[in-house]
């Protein structure tokens, strides 16, 4: 059985929550994540389409990984990874919508004084 955030009252439970979040914090992961969305690369592919560095991408991939956002499929000398937890891009959506509406809120405020700057000259 799920629970929603307004259920999970313990630190216990709380926990996984905020490490998923931590994960998602790292803008090196969401260009990874974001790469992923349209399909299967392995990490020459990531990291050209990233610029991330080899080192840098494996640490992130493996976080990606251990998590369960990102699965690993070896190919012949290749590994390439996928998204295998793909309500990560709701998440993101929601987040990116809030973030769009808030810059859009202060255009119009800023606006609005600027409005009233000409107004009062």
């Amino acid at each position: 059985m799920s629970k929603t955030f307004s259920q999970i009252a313990s630190p216990e439970v709380l926990a996984p929550v905020a490490e998923y979040f931590k994960v998602l914090s790292e803008v090196s992961r969401l260009q990874i994540l974001r790469c992923l969305q349209t399909g299967s690369l392995n990490v020459t592919e990531i990291g050209e389409a990233t610029g991330l560095g080899q080192a840098n991408l494996s640490k992130h991939l493996k976080v990606l990984t251990q998590v369960g956002l990102v699965s690993r499929q070896p190919q012949g000398v290749s590994v390439y990874y996928s998204i295998c937890d793909p309500t990560v891009f709701a998440v993101c959506d929601l987040v990116c919508d809030r973030i769009s509406t808030q810059i859009q809120k202060r255009a119009q405020e800023f606006e609005q004084m600027k409005a009233f700057s000409t107004l009062a000259k």
